[in-house]
């Protein structure tokens, strides 16, 4: 009848319509975010460093595990970058300074703590400073990322931290070898705590990610 001649029309139409521009939906992954992963990643280091210093601490033992113990910083922890930059000073270096600093700190300090992760004498801890190390690195990689992102130029160096860091005078005594240990862990918690507000502030700085609709067209 007229029903199915009109379907067999309309059958016979669209078989031989040329391909229609297919629709696509994707994520400009921009700087934005990642900025924003790389904040995230810094968080989740602040909050496993807490848990991972004290039970370094412990396994170092009194006076180092004690809550008031303060020491003032030895010339020998000068080799650990640090950390305490008056912040004024600080927040007026220009973006690109600030995330050079903190790329070439983070390798540094990850090769030192690999060098712990291979001297102590539990199993336990040294899983725990494995993991900590991985996540580490990972920061590394993801604040060379935003760098890219943002057009500014990796520091000069390698690319990826080495295993080990270059060799240092032995420490003439255990109790200095343990104060260069707190020293480490204690830069590296102040070094995320201000990273974590730096990454802040940049992310409020720079906009987010986009979804954006591409049109592409096919046959035409």
């Amino acid at each position: 009848g007229d029903s199915w001649g009109i379907f067999t029309f309309l059958c016979a139409a669209l078989c031989n319509l040329p391909a229609l521009p297919a629709l696509n939906c994707s994520e400009e992954l921009g700087a934005g975010q990642s900025i924003q992963q790389t904040y995230d990643l810094t968080r989740y280091l602040e909050h496993q460093l807490r848990t991972l210093a004290g039970t370094y601490l412990n396994y170092l033992g009194p006076p180092f595990n004690e809550p008031d113990f303060n020491p003032p910083r030895l010339a020998r922890a000068e080799r650990v970058p640090s950390a305490t930059v008056d912040l004024d000073l600080w927040r007026g270096l220009t973006d690109n300074a600030r995330l050079a600093a903190n790329y070439r700190a983070y390798s540094r300090l990850l090769c030192y703590l690999r060098v712990l992760d291979g001297q102590v004498g539990t199993a336990e801890l040294r899983h725990r400073l494995a993991h900590f190390c991985a996540s580490l690195q990972g920061l590394v990689l993801s604040i060379g990322g935003v760098m890219s992102s943002l057009g500014y130029p990796l520091p000069a160096g390698p690319a990826a931290p080495p295993a080990r860091p270059p060799r240092a005078p032995a420490a003439p005594n255990d109790f200095l070898k343990k104060m260069d240990d707190f020293w480490l862990l204690k830069e590296l918690q102040t070094w995320l705590w201000r990273s974590a507000k730096d990454f802040n502030r940049l992310k409020k700085k720079v906009p987010p990610a986009v979804v954006t609709l591409r049109l592409e067209a096919r046959g035409f």
